[in-house]
């Protein structure tokens, strides 16, 4: 392609100019100007200038030579090995430059008006052409070698509307020249990168409305050229698919005369339609962006331009749009400093939550609590639409399962916008539901998701009682959220009856909090609230699932307890028990306390419970509980549970009796006390069935008698109430011995030791190795108890013993003989000699030691008194007692 006008003729006035730019102006008041016509001929004639008519023909060479010069430099710093960056600033640089030099050229018209001969203006409009060329073949240079330097015809733009030239047509027939020279070129690449179609498609897209037709015509040719470029960027036209959709599919044909695009003529909806269909997404974003800016303009007509095809764009393609956190974070920014478009800019938030509700909402949210009234108007804008609806209560759902205050984790599943490492987005959430819920075009969109909201918000209201603001940013827009819900779905009468019993101003209150959840759902069973089927299976729903803090649980919990005792008589329903039976374990202890508590509720219907086992399981697991209260309520419920149940379905019995034998040594006396009653009451109610629980019986049996020495009244009590039973069920005589007026503690190890020899001697060692665990006890009452009771089992059973076990007992005994406690070290010897007695029987002669032990099942004595133990239950503990004891059954 040439870059000169090839009807311009070349005269002595252009051979000679390439002289230094800025040459001599004085020389130029008189010129000899030599012309040449196309032939070779020439002809000379002087003329005298004046000093304007001088000055133009200065600036026409100053313009000649400037672009020569620029065009040589240009081309010398194309091809180098510069950073691509800084090679494009300098260039542009020098393009401005030449830019500056067309603009203040004379026109032909003013030229003309210098009133030379025909041949002088003939020479002096080749010159201008020229000029204009060599512009001209600077872009086209650049432009072939690297499609990104397309971004200069963008800037070229910028500066011809910041200048009122008359060049302004004839640089609008450069850009597309040299548009239409890369529509050519690309025509022959595999691929093509041109980052910038965006912002020059919305340059040329504001010309098409300009007030010149010329330029109008030239922009829209060069629209067409630009969606071409852009189509062949498009992967789908790179690929060669066949397309029959001729609205998207753009032809050109071999010259610009025959093809006028009309149909971008002062029309932007088609303007922005095709945009729309032909750009990528990334240039689609700039594409949008650079309009977004334009409404700023302080020229009334670029703004209202631009506002039309910018509403256009995204009513046709906003799905497309992916840049709509930085959109929406502009808008605020814009509407802040009170820009005249504010109808346009909420009107493109509201086109954008259509498509991408998600993100304008997550960055609607991430602004300062409480929202300023520019956020409250960009909020009733993106909840304007109905059809979003849906889509923007989930997502103000999904905000709403932070909690305010926390440090930033991966609650949103994503990316958070802003730099705050505290997380206070709920709290606008909250807020902005007071403003969404209301919408009439909110009204069924809120019935759809009456349970999450009304649960979450329950949830955020709790939180924010946590919080420790400021009073004045100590807003409740959890609480106030929670009313508007209210009030939106048809139980105002619930609102009113809260306020008037004064709810609302005690819910925040921590202290309150559960029994506030529990006094709105006693409310709206009250009211016999209609939404309460999908509120239940959402409850349901979500403790199956598992709500995402033990907080929630607790809430979930009540809410449920409350809805369950209101809407159904016991038992409830299978699926809820299940549930029930799970949260008993729950590691929250309150939720644990709220089952046990509500379980044991159910006593009178416990018969018409189908799997009452895997309830009475659950609650025997309570009692490993590390939490003292969740035990006692377990212990509790276990025996309320207990007394109804029917006895014949008692096949849990072994299992629920060794579940007690634990808690007889457990720390807190109340659960020692406990544990070791309801013990007794199960052998009492199960007295028919004494052959199931003999094992167990004979398992709690060291501590039952141990634990007679307790310093808690309570405790000791409870013991002698259970030995009573259990001996009475072993058919033992040991009774009469544990009334209070008959009571001594070696009594009564001695006549049950006498009752072991007798009918249960094959039990003694693991009696032995129990009471061996409570030697190393930090209580000084379980000490004396247990060298008392080892004492008399060694003497009832010590021909039972092997050789290792007794030297083991003895290593024990050995060291409660440097115990502090002097009586403790009396017994302890007394006990000694008992074992050293039993080692020293045993001899080497294995045959004579089993005739020893044969001999010992046929011949039965019985024990005397062997320590004189007189016990003092007001005898304060040694120094050596502690009030933080673990569980003593340890060795």
């Amino acid at each position: 392609m040439s870059t000169r006008n090839p009807k311009a003729k070349t005269g002595s006035l252009a051979n000679g100019l390439p002289q230094p730019w800025g040459c001599n102006q004085e020389a130029l008041a008189t010129v000899s100007m030599p012309l040449t016509d196309g032939r070779g001929s020439s002809s000379s004639k002087q003329q005298l200038l004046t000093s304007a008519e001088a000055h133009k023909v200065s600036s026409l060479l100053d313009a000649y030579s400037g672009l020569l010069s620029n065009e040589s430099v240009i081309l010398a710093v194309n091809p180098s090995f510069v950073d691509p960056l800084l090679q494009f600033e300098s260039q542009l640089k020098i393009i401005e430059s030449s830019f500056r030099m067309l603009v203040v050229m004379p026109s032909l018209d003013k030229i003309k008006e210098m009133g030379s001969s025909n041949e002088d203006f003939e020479d002096m409009e080749n010159l201008y052409h020229n000029i204009l060329n060599i512009y001209e073949n600077i872009l086209l240079t650049l432009v072939s070698k690297d499609l990104y330097k397309l971004q200069i015809l963008k800037e070229m733009l910028v500066w011809m509307s910041k200048d009122s030239s008359y060049l302004q047509d004839r640089i609008m027939v450069i850009i597309n020249k040299v548009l239409r020279f890369t529509v050519r070129k690309v025509r022959k690449y595999t691929s093509v990168d041109a980052p910038c179609l965006g912002l020059l498609a919305a340059e040329l897209s504001l010309l098409c409305s300009h007030e010149d037709p010329s330029i109008v015509r030239q922009a829209s040719l060069g629209m067409c050229h630009l969606l071409y470029i852009a189509q062949c960027q498009n992967a789908d036209i790179r690929t060669n698919k066949p397309t029959n959709d001729k609205s998207y599919s753009l032809q050109f044909p071999s010259s610009d005369v025959e093809f006028l695009p009309k149909e971008f003529q002062q029309d932007k909806s088609k303007i922005a339609q095709r945009v729309g269909q032909t750009l990528l997404p990334s240039l689609l974003n700039d594409f949008v962006w650079s309009l977004l800016m334009k409404l700023s303009s302080p020229d009334d007509k670029i703004a209202s331009d631009a506002a039309s095809i910018l509403k256009f764009t995204l009513e046709f393609h906003a799905e497309k749009v992916t840049m709509v956190t930085k959109i929406v974070n502009a808008i605020y920014r814009q509407l802040c400093d009170n820009n005249c478009m504010k109808d346009v800019m909420l009107r493109v938030i509201t086109l954008l939550t259509c498509t991408s509700p998600k993100k304008v909402i997550f960055q609607l949210m991430d602004y300062s609590v409480p929202a300023d009234d520019t956020l409250i108007q960009m909020w009733q804008a993106a909840g304007s639409e109905a059809s979003v609806a849906p889509h923007v209560l989930k997502t103000i759902l999904l905000i709403l399962k932070g909690k305010p205050g926390e440090m930033e984790d991966t609650l949103t599943q994503g990316k958070r916008f802003s730099l705050d490492v505290t997380n206070l987005m709920p709290l606008a959430a909250s807020q902005a539901l007071c403003t969404f819920l209301p919408l009439g075009s909110y009204k069924k969109a809120v019935a759809q998701f009456f349970p999450q909201l009304l649960m979450t918000l329950m949830f955020q209201v709790f939180y924010s009682s946590e919080l420790k603001l400021t009073p004045r940013d100590n807003a409740l827009y959890a609480q106030d959220a929670l009313r508007v819900l209210l009030n939106c779905s048809g139980l105002q009468q619930v609102d009113i009856t809260l306020t008037k019993k004064n709810f609302w101003d005690q819910l925040s209150e921590d202290l309150c909090y559960y029994y506030g959840v529990y006094f709105i759902a006693k409310t709206l069973s009250e009211y016999n609230f209609p939404q309460f089927p999908e509120t239940l299976r959402y409850l349901y729903k979500l403790s199956v699932e598992g709500p995402r803090r033990s907080e929630d649980t607790v809430i979930v919990v009540i809410f449920l307890i409350e809805l369950l005792n209101n809407f159904f008589k016991d038992p409830f329903p299978e699926e809820f028990l299940a549930l029930f039976t799970n949260w008993i374990n729950d590691s929250n202890p309150i939720v644990s306390k709220l089952i046990l508590q509500r379980i044991a509720h159910m006593s009178p219907v416990i018969n018409k419970i189908e799997n009452v086992s895997s309830i009475l399981i659950a609650i025997l697991d309570a009692f490993l509980s590390k939490d003292d209260t969740v035990v006692l309520r377990a212990l509790l419920t276990l025996r309320r549970l207990l007394n109804k149940l029917d006895k014949v379905t008692y096949s849990l019995g072994t299992r629920i009796g060794s579940s007690y034998c634990p808690l007889m040594d457990h720390i807190n006396g109340g659960i020692r006390s406990m544990a070791i009653r309801h013990f007794g009451e199960l052998v009492r109610d199960m007295r028919q069935y004494t052959w199931m629980l003999k094992d167990v019986i004979l398992e709690g049996l060291v501590p039952l008698i141990l634990f007679l020495e307790d310093d808690e009244e309570r405790v000791a009590k409870a013991c002698k109430y259970t030995l009573k039973i259990c001996t009475s069920q072993l058919k033992w005589s040991t009774s009469r011995l544990l009334k209070d007026e008959n009571y001594s503690f070696e009594m009564v190890v001695l006549n049950i030791c006498n009752n072991l020899i007798i009918s249960h001697r094959n039990y003694i060692t693991d009696l032995i190795s129990d009471t061996l665990g409570f030697l190393w006890s930090s209580r000084t009452y379980l000490k004396k108890a247990s060298v008392i009771l080892i004492g008399y089992l060694a003497k009832s059973g010590g021909h039972l013993l092997l050789r290792a076990e007794i030297e083991v007992m003895l290593d024990v005994i050995e060291r409660l003989l440097r115990d502090e406690d002097p009586v403790i070290k009396e017994l302890a010897e007394i006990t000694y000699d008992i074992f050293k007695k039993i080692a020293d029987k045993l001899t080497s002669a294995t045959l004579k030691q089993n005739f020893q032990k044969l001999l010992k099942f046929f011949y039965i004595k019985k024990l005397k008194p062997l320590y004189n133990y007189n016990s003092l239950k007001d005898q304060i503990d040694s120094p050596t007692d502690s009030k933080d004891i673990k569980n003593d059954k340890t060795l």
